[in-house]
């Protein structure tokens, strides 16, 4: 008579998970996958962008299916018999359990109907998996005492946001959804009486050229030191969130948000720098500071002053505020001020190639239009002549990956900066600003040219009347953006700006 009590004893107990996590794991649903990838010789071109040898938990079934992805990708056809001895090739089949055990996973389905569907729970699996694994060594070296936190954390943002990035797939699209898509814009510009069919930037000559800011663009504003970046971007900033109630997200890495407002309130009310630092205004100034302060109340303007801030961040930020307050468009001021989530490049030239790509993988992905301003090299200043030093797009400093990256290079350029108060075609530069469109990859190039009031930090169409009356007084901050060596003065001249009225 048989033991009972042995027999119970002998018994396997089921495991205890109650103290304790396993793996995410799917082990049965990795068999099925790999018996279906051997009796369907077109399964793996469905699953092929889901799963990677890494997507399998058991390692035996991580070489079986390298066994079947190296036999696709040399064109032989994939069964049990041609695994076998791809295994017996790579001098894995003994680890896999033998040639029985490949006819046995072959053995478990009957068609690869389901085959999608399984795939995608695996590369779930496998993503949770990774994110453990990262968490873990965080939490390792976040007792460690001697690591830097900072450090840490950049290190952390950019395992995070390479994951993402590695696990972003987007599935193609048949073309008349994309056709119905294109005829529907079109229909809606057609409706337009304006002729923009993106975002206005509220200077005409640069909106007949461009037709507004347009979705998913990423466009790079460029130029020297003292040219106006900065206020010519607030000036946009101001147009577009003031006067077209479009939300707008200004991204500062340079300035606080007060030194900001701060300039934007100078732009808007028409009142000098200076004299909102020293808060020295006429009564005059009181009134119109009283009035136009109330057009910036409530206006969907969005500052993000972080120092340094990250690629990962940014995209984090930018998300929530297309989420949640309907933001159109994004503005950094400046690309080279930003990092790429703390990984290690060879040189900076990597680095800004890493961010400007990631940039107009944002404005993809948003489906807004993103502005970034952006260094230029100091080649400008060994050229000579009104032709010499206009900007090139050669000019622009750390990497060439920015104009292939950029749908829209523009060029600010003050030539009476330089002492060249006259056009090739003769017209008055003084106190004016060309903004040149040196690439546009869905229209033409070419330039317009702005007033420039730099004791107001604005930019303003050639044709606008004054609003105010300049009462004197600019001033000259430095920025870090533009250190280096300058022209020692700023050329004289008798129009309407004041020579000393030097842009931030």
């Amino acid at each position: 008579m048989p033991d009972n009590k042995s027999n119970r004893t002998k018994r396997t107990a089921p495991i205890d998970t109650t103290y304790g996590h396993l793996q995410p794991q799917a082990v049965e649903i990795e068999k099925v996958v790999l018996g279906a990838l051997m009796i369907d010789k077109d399964a793996f071109s469905v699953i092929s962008e889901i799963l990677r040898v890494e997507s399998f938990y058991e390692p035996r079934h991580q070489k079986i299916f390298h066994a079947i992805q190296t036999l696709t990708m040399e064109e032989k056809p994939v069964d049990i018999m041609t695994v076998t001895e791809q295994l017996k090739k790579e001098g894995a089949i003994e680890d896999v359990g033998g040639p029985g055990y490949v006819v046995e996973l072959s053995a478990l389905v009957a068609s690869s109907a389901n085959i999608e569907y399984h795939a995608k729970i695996l590369a779930q699996k496998s993503l949770a998996r990774q994110l453990i694994s990262y968490a873990s060594l965080i939490e390792t070296k976040a007792f460690d005492e001697t690591q830097d936190i900072e450090e840490l954390m950049q290190e952390a943002e950019g395992t995070l946001f390479s994951l993402s990035q590695t696990n972003m797939k987007k599935d193609y699209t048949q073309i008349d959804p994309v056709i119905a898509q294109a005829t529907e814009i079109l229909q809606k510009a057609s409706a337009n009486t304006g002729d923009l069919t993106g975002i206005p930037s509220g200077f005409t000559k640069l909106d007949e050229i461009t037709s507004g800011w347009q979705k998913s663009d990423l466009v790079i504003i460029a130029g020297r030191p003292a040219m106006g970046k900065t206020s010519f971007a607030l000036s946009l900033a101001k147009n577009i969130a003031v006067d077209y109630h479009e939300p707008i997200a200004f991204f500062s890495l340079e300035m606080n948000n007060v030194q900001l407002v701060n300039r934007l309130i100078s732009n808007s009310c028409e009142i000098a720098g200076n004299k909102l630092l020293s808060g020295q205004l006429s009564d005059e100034e009181w009134k119109r500071f009283d009035v136009k302060v109330r057009n910036l109340m409530g206006t969907p303007i969005y500052i993000d002053d972080t120092p340094g801030l990250s690629i990962f961040e940014l995209r984090t930020k930018a998300r929530r505020l297309v989420r949640e307050k309907g933001v159109k468009i994004l503005m950094i001021d400046y690309l080279q001020l930003m990092n790429a989530n703390g990984a290690r490049f060879g040189n900076r030239q990597e680095e800004v190639s890493t961010i400007s790509r990631s940039l107009k993988g944002l404005a993809k992905e948003l489906d807004i239009p993103v502005l970034a301003l952006s260094q230029l090299s100091r080649n400008v200043e060994n050229r000579e002549g009104l032709e010499g030093k206009r900007p090139q797009l050669s000019d622009l400093r750390e990497s060439g990956a920015i104009e292939q990256d950029a749908d829209m290079v523009l060029f600010v350029h003050r030539p009476e900066y330089y002492r060249l108060y006259e056009g090739t075609n003769g017209e008055d530069l003084r106190g004016k600003a060309q903004i040149i469109i040196a690439k546009h990859r869905k229209g033409a190039t070419g330039d317009v040219l702005l007033r420039f009031r730099g004791e107001f930090t604005r930019f303003e169409n050639v044709d606008d009347s004054y609003s105010a009356p300049y009462s004197g007084g600019g001033e000259f901050i430095e920025s870090r953006m533009n250190q280096g060596p300058s022209i020692d003065s700023i050329p004289p001249f008798d129009s309407i700006s004041n020579p000393n009225d030097v842009p931030f």
